[in-house]
């Protein structure tokens, strides 16, 4: 049977490599940590149906590989991820900044602080996560899901669009979003 939902949104997982992006997906998907995580070499997908908001939505994931050369500060090149991200994208990207590995605790190189203002100075949520241990990874994702609920509601997202990376995933959704006109004078199948 096919599954059905009224969303279908497109969320692409980006930053250097080594930062635990497939670990992030997996956890999601599977809830569980991904003990042998070895880096991505190209793509690595996957799909997870939620309920936000009184809707049913289909997070498509897409995990990419970050070995890109001269990419080696994960921090210090997160303007660089953002603009690439702003520049090929929908003009409204919905963008969560996840600082990943919190249960590394003394370990880290980033402070809540200096993540925090960079993604307050660049209009991104922040939230910091572990894939290790689940915190706040789930939570990273359903944010996301809400704000662009929100902006589809808003009209800032058009799920008819092209490109803006979200779709109506039940027919009848998509039919009742049209004015009545356009119901009313809907082409019909003929007997040819």
């Amino acid at each position: 049977m096919a599954e059905t939902y009224d969303f279908l949104f497109k969320f692409l997982v980006i930053g250097s490599a080594g930062t635990g992006k497939s670990c992030l997906l997996h956890q999601f998907i599977e809830n569980k940590f991904k003990q042998d995580s070895n880096h991505t070499i190209g793509v690595e997908f996957g799909s997870r149906v939620v309920n936000v908001g009184g809707k049913t939505v289909k997070l498509q994931i897409w995990d990419t590989a970050g070995q890109e050369r001269f990419r080696r500060e994960t921090y210090n090149s997160l303007a660089a991820w953002l603009t690439d991200a702003r520049t090929l994208a929908s003009p409204n990207i919905v963008v969560i900044l996840c600082g990943n590995k919190r249960d590394l605790g003394p370990e880290r190189e980033v402070t809540f602080l200096e993540a925090s203002r960079f993604a307050q100075e660049n209009e991104l949520m922040f939230l910091e996560t572990s894939a290790l241990t689940g915190e706040n990874v789930e939570e990273a994702f359903l944010k996301c899901a809400r704000t662009i609920l929100n902006k589809i509601d808003s009209g800032e997202l058009d799920p008819e669009r092209m490109g803006s990376g979200i779709q109506y995933g039940d027919v009848s959704l998509r039919q009742l979003r049209q004015p009545r006109s356009a119901q009313a004078v809907a082409p019909q199948p003929c007997g040819c």
